[in-house]
């Protein structure tokens, strides 16, 4: 049986159209998508190559511009923004995991993890540092730097660094792609709880089906609409999907 519990979008894209180039050679990579991103939720976007995820996300994530259509964010509408307006929206609303961990190598995991409020010079909440930390396994990790620290060690300060500026949404663009599978299955476990912990809304673009099962849902793309969804996704049940988009 499954519980529906209703929760407010911490993003939401109405309308959303991308066009990149003109005339003959214009590419339309995304076309009037409509979808909500439950707050405190955990989201795959999914969908064959080439079929607009990654562009989604970008948009989602005020990293593209859109060309129709609009994206908002906790109520604040991304098309509306200026440049600046908007990289202060990403500082402050918005958490990014790459698949590339994109640590300094000459940081401490702590320095790493308290960059981005070191670099908005804001101080960190003592109370959601010990959280995170813990969430993310990483107190005895925390005096390494990079290079003394496995894949999967590097990719969860990753998330932590993400995590500690409390942004209202986490995208994560295929952030175990340079993982191992037990490493992988790791940072998926540590992103889950964040989620259930610590109230995290996380966004990831996946093309694993094994990583979208952490998923508490995931929304399928293909020709750059929004064709499919499940809830409660297993590994199965997001590969037979799968399967019938690229059929």
């Amino acid at each position: 049986m499954t519980t529906t519990i209703e929760v407010r979008d911490a993003v939401r894209a109405t309308g959303l159209t991308k066009v990149y180039g003109t005339g003959d050679a214009a590419v339309h990579a995304l076309r009037g998508i409509d979808v909500g991103f439950a707050g405190g939720a955990f989201t795959a976007i999914m969908g064959p190559s080439g079929s607009g995820k990654s562009t989604l996300m970008h948009c989602l994530a005020g990293l593209d511009s859109v060309t129709d259509g609009s994206v908002t964010i906790g109520g604040v509408e991304l098309t509306t923004l200026n440049d600046r307006q908007l990289t202060m929206l990403r500082r402050e609303r918005i958490g990014f995991v790459f698949q590339a961990y994109n640590l300094l190598p000459t940081l401490t995991a702590e320095q790493n993890i308290r960059l981005p409020l070191d670099i908005a010079g804001r101080q960190a909440d003592p109370v959601l540092f010990d959280r995170v930390v813990d969430t993310m396994g990483l107190r005895d990790r925390l005096r390494h730097k990079p290079g003394a620290l496995s894949g999967g060690q590097q990719q969860r300060v990753a998330v932590a660094r993400a995590l500690i500026s409390r942004p209202q949404v986490i995208f994560a663009d295929e952030p175990t792609g340079n993982l191992d599978s037990r490493s992988g299955a790791e940072v998926l476990s540590f992103l889950r709880r964040s989620v259930r912990e610590l109230e995290q809304t996380i966004v990831m673009v996946t093309h694993d089906p094994v990583a979208a099962s952490y998923a508490d849902r995931v929304v399928f793309l293909r020709d750059g609409r929004l064709v499919s969804e499940l809830l409660e996704p297993t590994a199965q049940s997001v590969l037979d999907t799968l399967m019938k988009l690229e059929g």
